[in-house]
């Protein structure tokens, strides 16, 4: 069974920096993909960035290329990823989810898994 949990959320000035963790558990797949999505309450949810287990490849979406780096670390039996997040901006606020996949996908609609979510929250 697949467990992703989050941790690193909390409150920071605008322009500041976060890192957000999250443990993998039982990813078992020869090769799968883990990234960070987000959410703000009342609007859809937004792809952040994802990495590829099998090639290290990354993508980000354009709100966030520059500032955010994702890095994962690890084996299948126990996977870590991070996003390190910098020069962070007022509507970089939200929920942000840990999520895993099969396959690399920039939609936010096709992870299959998830954690349970850590915030952010950029002040002004």
């Amino acid at each position: 069974q697949v467990r992703l949990v989050e941790s690193g959320g909390g409150s920071v000035q605008a322009g500041g920096s976060l890192r957000l963790s999250c443990a993998a558990s039982g990813l078992t797949f020869t090769s799968f993909a883990m990234g960070w999505l987000r959410q703000v309450p009342g609007k859809e949810r937004e792809f952040v960035a994802v990495i590829s287990w099998s090639d290290l490849s990354t993508y980000y979406a354009d709100s966030v290329q520059g500032r955010f780096t994702v890095t994962v670390s690890g084996d299948n039996a126990k996977t870590t990823v991070n996003l390190t997040m910098s020069s962070l901006k007022p509507e970089d606020t939200a929920v942000y989810y840990c999520v895993a996949n099969r396959v690399v996908t920039r939609n936010p609609n096709f992870y299959d898994y998830w954690g349970q979510g850590t915030q952010v929250t950029v002040s002004s």
